[in-house]
C-alpha cells in the first residue's frame, strides 16, 4: 500500500500554516512556545527557499533527539563569557536553532559598537541551514558569516576513510534595491542526501563523489555509508576550508571536534556537541550604509549584465534563486517533495496531529 502522504504531493501549503504545524509538533514534544516558534521559523524559511533537505523534514530526527536525550526540551542557551567584540554561548543542548539565533543576534549587537564581532557556540547540535543565521545579520544592515562543524563523514586528500565533516559555510550581504546576496554551501563535493537518494534508487553516482574503503574513486553506493567516504569540493581547497571551519567552530569554541562529535542521525543519539561560529560585520563602521548598498547594486548589475554563454539567458547572483522561490512560496504556497511529506506525516502520527496536517494541506 502506498504511503498516505503521497496523495498530497501536488498540494501546496502556505508557509505560515506549515510553521504553525511545526510549532504544534514541537510543543507536543515538550518545547516552550517561544523555542518552538524560533525553531519552526528556521525550518520553514529554509523550505520556502527551496532547500528542503534542511527544512521541516528535519523534524523527524529533531524529535528523535528530544526523545532519546540528544537534545533537551527544557534547556536554555546561555552567554557564559563576553567582551567588546565576542560572546561565548553554552547551548546546554537546547534546540540548536534557538541557541544559534541567540548567538548570531549577540554578535550583531556587539558589532554595533565594536565594528566586528564573533560568537562562539559549544554544547549544541545540528542547527539546520547555515544561511538563515547569516541572513539575520544582513537584515540588520550587516555582513553575516555562519559556520558549524558536523560529525565526521568526509575524507581528505591522502586518506581513505572519513576524517572531517562536510562543514557548511554561509555568508549574507545586504544590498539596496536588489535582494540580499547569500550563499550557503557544504564543503563536500555534493550533498550526502544525493548519494543516499542514488543508493535508494539503485543508481550509480557520477565519478568524483565517493571513494571506497581503500580510498579509490567509486560510483558504487551499495556499501555507503558503512564503507567509503564522500569527497571534499575542489579537492584540497574544500578540505582546507572545512578545516578552517573546524577550527573556528570547534577547536576555538570549546566544542567537540572531528571524531569527538557524536552523530545525530542515528536511532539512539547522544548529545552531539557540535560547535558553531558566527561573525557580524557592521558596515556603517567602515562606509555609510547607503553608499555600500548602492555599490552592491552596481556590482550585482555588472555581474548580471556580463556576456552570456551559449544557451544561457540569465546570470544568477548567489541567493537569487532562493529569494524567487521564497516569494512564490508566500504567494502560492509551498509544494513539498514526497520525502518531506512522508516525514511530516510521520511527525503528525507521533504527535497526534494527522488530522490537523491533512486539513492544512487541503485548505490550499
Amino acid at each position: 500500500m502506498s504511503n498516505p502522504a503521497l496523495q498530497y504531493v501536488n498540494s501546496r501549503i502556505h508557509p505560515e500554516k506549515l510553521k504553525q504545524f511545526c510549532i504544534e509538533a514541537l510543543q507536543a514534544a515538550g518545547l516552550s512556545s517561544d523555542h518552538a516558534e524560533q525553531t519552526a521559523d528556521v525550518l520553514v524559511t529554509t523550505d520556502a527557499w527551496g532547500t528542503f533537505s534542511h527544512g521541516s523534514r528535519q523534524l523527524v530526527p529533531l524529535l528523535n533527539n528530544l526523545r532519546k536525550g540528544g537534545l533537551k526540551a527544557d534547556a536554555q542557551p546561555e552567554i557564559v563569557d563576553q567582551g567588546s567584540g565576542f560572546v561565548v554561548v553554552d547551548g546546554h543542548f537546547a534546540m540548536p536553532m534557538v541557541t544559534s539565533r541567540l548567538a548570531m543576534q549577540a554578535a550583531i549587537d556587539k558589532a554595533r559598537s565594536a565594528g566586528i564581532a564573533y560568537a562562539a557556540v559549544r554544547r549544541s547540535g545540528h542547527y539546520g541551514a547555515a544561511g538563515y543565521y547569516a541572513v539575520m545579520a544582513a537584515e540588520q544592515d550587516m555582513i553575516g558569516l555562519s559556520m558549524t562543524n558536523v560529525d565526521v563523514c568526509m575524507t581528505v586528500p591522502g586518506a581513505r576513510a572519513p576524517v572531517i565533516g562536510t562543514n557548511p559555510l554561509a555568508y549574507a550581504v545586504p544590498a539596496g534595491t536588489e535582494r540580499t546576496v547569500f550563499l550557503d554551501i557544504a564543503t563536500s563535493v555534493v550533498a550526502i542526501s544525493k548519494v543516499i537518494a542514488a543508493k535508494t534508487a539503485g543508481k550509480p553516482i557520477p565519478e568524483g563523489w565517493l571513494v571506497d574503503e581503500l580510498g579509490r574513486p567509486t560510483t558504487d553506493t551499495s556499501t555507503y555509508p558503512d564503507k567509503g567516504a564522500i569527497l571534499p569540493m575542489a579537492g584540497h581547497k574544500g578540505y582546507g576550508v572545512a578545516l578552517l571551519i573546524e577550527i573556528l567552530a570547534g577547536v576555538l569554541t570549546g566544542a567537540s571536534f572531528l571524531s569527538g562529535i557524536k552523530p545525530w542521525l542515528v536511532p539512539d543519539p547522544q548529545p552531539a556537541d557540535e560547535g558553531h561560529a558566527f561573525v557580524a560585520v557592521n558596515i556603517e563602521s567602515l562606509i555609510p550604509i547607503d553608499t555600500f548598498k548602492a555599490r552592491m547594486d552596481a556590482m550585482i548589475g555588472e555581474v548580471r549584465s556580463a556576456p552570456k554563454a551559449e544557451g544561457s539567458d540569465r546570470i544568477y547572483l548567489p541567493g537569487e534563486m532562493e529569494w524567487e522561490r521564497f516569494d512564490l512560496a508566500h504567494k502560492n504556497g509551498i509544494q513539498l517533495p514526497d520525502y518531506v511529506l512522508i516525514n511530516l506525516f510521520s511527525v503528525a502520527e507521533q504527535t497526534g496531529l494527522t488530522d490537523r496536517l491533512i486539513a492544512m494541506l487541503e485548505e490550499e
